[in-house]
């Protein structure tokens, strides 16, 4: 029996299922090889061959895989039908030991149609296409494993940099600083409210836009009290009426970059978040009574073209559901993007029978909700065009023109099953029926409505915004988006605000560095003519990288050194003049210029006005791993550090007597000494001695809640109680007495002594 291979157990599934057991079906789980994780992998000097090594998870696959393919009469590769799919179809290929020759298939959807017509038409893996994955993975694993360790030696631990994820940050960042260096300017609409000489006297609005026949916006209240002056209530005049039939065409289908922004503006949904859960529409679902069903086509592409197969599917349910005035003359065809790669389809739905509501009891509601989408804007994109009965009138006043506009709907077309996103301008005219005027008729005045407004910075991006730009300028391809915002979020360079998108304090440190050394890696128009190279790779894929390598090494080096400034101060060994350099985390020395022969080195920290509560001299401000932080100046005779802003008590330690501050903590508040080092709980002081150490007792609170009372000096002693003590001892057996509610007694539960407190009423 013949072995085909996919990446996902899901679409194992689903394949599976569609040809009957006829072929036994196994995954991957998507990569088995790649660079290793902990090395960079490439050998730079030999002509960048990488060292590929089998993922730790996926050696029971392999040696599983290995085991079905001695069986098998013929092994099929079915990986995904892009360039990572080719890849990782080549990557099993080296792995298994399988031989060359036609076992590649490639499906656009999953259907027992598209699978048989696949297996029927076998094809040797495109080397090609496994080439430019291999330029791309080894160029992103350059970029980002000698980039990643800089920003966290020069800025802060744990930051990772990444060929197109640090456009997309940079992108962020600047918007924002536009946003920061924007500046409102005031302006203000004037709107006149009329009606016309007709028995139904029906009010509409007119807004100001000329004066002289020049477009005019008021930028203050004395030029708004200037013209409405000069307009006369009774000066209100129809100049021009333009009546047409507007029409509007449907949207293209969705392609991998649209579908993120279509499901970020209308559903809330992420861009990671609208691929996982495009990716299980794609492979399979459960439904109910009838199995593993594939409902869309591949989910990552960059095309709008749809097969002549759909389209007659399209037609069929259109004329069927609709009627056939729903139907264009000609089928709807939409123009692919010049720069796309044109490997696949549009994403639709594979049968249109399997309607959302259909499916709705047996999907989740993100699934429903993202099926719903594909499925009505596919099915919109065949139909008519929605048309409108549209009004445009001009007003005049003396020398001032004010415009009033109206659209209402004529013929439903593709609106019937798909509304897009409109312009500000068509929501203010949608709906608005005018009164039937006829030109130089003279309105009637009701009112002028002066509002204040100011011009608004540029938006934030959101996860749509920023995949449509990202799109437009070229960076990064569809397949791409969605794990960079993903990363974006986890490495909390950005913070959610509503739907938008602020860079963290971080970011632009990051960026600041990236741009001042790397110019080239975060530039907009260099990363797009790369991916562009990437894509139509010719010659040697290792050429990319020849030309690329030899320019970023030199400015990596230079970005390598320390970062030092010339100061005026005087070298105290040498007399040269000293630099100002910044070590790790940004903490700064001075160091003599005449290195290495004066090797003079200076702390050049700013001295706090605290003095050091072990020592008395001063303490200066220092920076560390998590920020600023007070040290001795007296370092390392004395080896005092505390908090910037901590708050010295005047209690003393009751382990060792040393200096106390207060701290918060996860639980509340705290004493740390600085000579012991230990902490010292913050609660209550009762005023009554241990019995145990004559020392404080405090109050404490166990995790649940529950008050007892213990020692201050624990753990050196471990007096508990759960009642209260009194500070005395029992005359009896001298053990401590405690409080009751009614009386005082002793703490040995074997001595009877009790003194009743009960006061009894006269």
């Amino acid at each position: 029996m013949d072995l085909i291979i996919v990446e996902s157990p899901s679409k194992a599934k689903t394949i599976a299922k569609y040809l009957k057991n006829k072929y036994i079906v196994d995954a991957s789980a998507g990569h088995v090889r790649d660079l290793p994780t902990k090395k960079l992998g490439v050998d730079i000097k030999n002509n960048f061959e990488p060292t590929y090594v089998i993922n730790k998870d996926k050696k029971d696959v392999i040696k599983r895989l290995k085991e079905k393919v001695k069986k098998a009469d013929h092994v099929y590769l079915a990986t995904d039908p892009d360039r990572e799919g080719e890849a990782i179809s080549w990557h099993l290929q080296q792995a298994l030991n399988l031989k060359g020759g036609k076992n590649r298939i490639v499906f656009n959807e999953i259907t027992a149609t598209a699978i048989t017509k696949a297996l029927e038409n076998p094809r040797e893996i495109d080397q090609k296409l496994v080439d430019t994955q291999q330029a791309r993975r080894v160029l992103d694993r350059i970029v980002g494993y000698t980039l990643s360790p800089l920003l966290s030696k020069k800025i802060q631990p744990s930051l990772s940099a990444g060929r197109v994820q640090s456009v997309a940050l940079r992108m962020v960042v600047e918007r924002e600083r536009e946003i920061m260096a924007f500046k409102p300017e005031e302006y203000w609409t004037i709107v006149a409210e009329l009606f016309g000489n007709d028995s139904k006297k029906v009010h509409f609005k007119a807004q100001l836009i000329e004066k002289n026949k020049k477009k005019i916006k008021p930028n203050c209240s004395d030029e708004v009290e200037k013209i409405k002056a000069e307009l006369k209530p009774d000066g209100y005049i129809v100049h021009e009426i333009k009546k047409s039939i507007a029409k509007s065409h449907a949207l293209p289908p969705f392609t991998t970059s649209t579908l993120q922004q279509d499901a970020s503006n209308k559903l809330s949904m992420s861009s990671p978040d609208t691929m996982r859960v495009a990716q299980q529409l794609y492979e399979g679902i459960d439904v109910a009574g009838e199995g593993h069903i594939a409902l869309v086509t591949y989910i990552r592409t960059d095309s709008v073209r749809v097969s002549q197969e759909a389209q007659i599917m399209a037609v069929d349910y259109i004329k069927n559901t609709f009627g056939k005035e729903y139907v264009p003359a000609k089928p709807n065809v939409y123009k692919t993007s010049k720069a796309a790669q044109d490997a696949h389809e549009c994403i639709r739905p594979i049968d249109l029978a399997r309607t959302p509501d259909s499916l709705k009891s047996k999907l989740d509601a993100k699934q429903y909700k993202l099926y719903k989408l594909i499925y009505n804007r596919f099915l919109a994109s065949q139909m008519t065009d929605a048309t409108y009965n549209s009004m445009q009138i001009k007003i005049n006043n003396g020398d001032y023109t004010l415009k009033a506009s109206g659209r209402t709907p004529l013929f439903a077309g593709y609106t019937l099953v798909y509304q897009e996103q409109k312009k500000e301008s068509e929501e203010q005219e949608d709906g608005k029926l005018l009164p039937n005027l006829v030109e130089q008729e003279k309105l009637n005045f009701v009112q002028l409505q002066c509002d204040q407004k100011f011009t608004k910075p540029p938006a934030r991006y959101t996860d749509a915004s920023l995949v449509k730009a990202m799109e437009e300028k070229a960076i990064g391809r569809p397949s791409t988006y969605a794990t960079i915002i993903s990363v974006l979020n986890k490495r909390q360079y950005v913070k959610k605000m509503d739907k938008t998108m602020a860079p963290t304090d971080v970011s632009f440190k990051i960026c600041d560095m990236l741009v001042e050394y790397f110019p080239d890696v975060v530039d907009i128009g260099f990363t797009a003519k790369m991916e562009d190279r990437l894509d139509n790779l010719e010659g040697e894929w290792q050429s990319i990288l020849q030309d690329f390598y030899p320019d970023f090494e030199k400015k990596l080096q230079v970005a390598s050194k320390p970062i030092e400034e010339m100061t005026d101060i005087v070298c105290e060994k040498c007399g040269s003049f000293m630099l100002k350099r910044y070590g790790k985390y940004n903490s700064h020395y001075l160091a003599c210029s005449n290195y290495p022969t004066c090797k003079n080195i200076v702390s050049n920290e700013e001295i706090s006005d605290k003095q050091c509560p072990q020592c008395g001299n001063a303490m200066v401000i220092k920076t560390g791993r998590y920020g600023q932080f007070l040290s001795c100046s007296n370092y390392p005779t004395c080896k005092t550090n505390m908090p910037l802003e901590s708050e010295i008590v005047e209690e003393k330690c009751p382990h060792c007597g040393g200096t106390l501050i207060l701290q918060d903590g996860k639980f509340g508040k705290y004493y740390k000494c600085l000579q012991c080092n230990k902490n010292i709980p913050a609660q209550e002081k009762l005023g009554i001695a241990c019995p145990n150490c004559q020392k404080d007792v405090i109050v404490k609170k166990t995790k649940t809640g529950k008050i007892f009372y213990g020692c201050i000096a624990y753990p050196e002693c471990n007096f508990t109680s759960w009642d209260m003590p009194t500070g005395e001892f029992c005359p009896k057996c001298n053990a401590y007495l405690v409080k009751k509610p009614k009386s005082i007694q002793c703490s040995n539960t074997t001595c009877d002594y009790r003194i009743n407190t009960e006061i009894k009423e006269s």
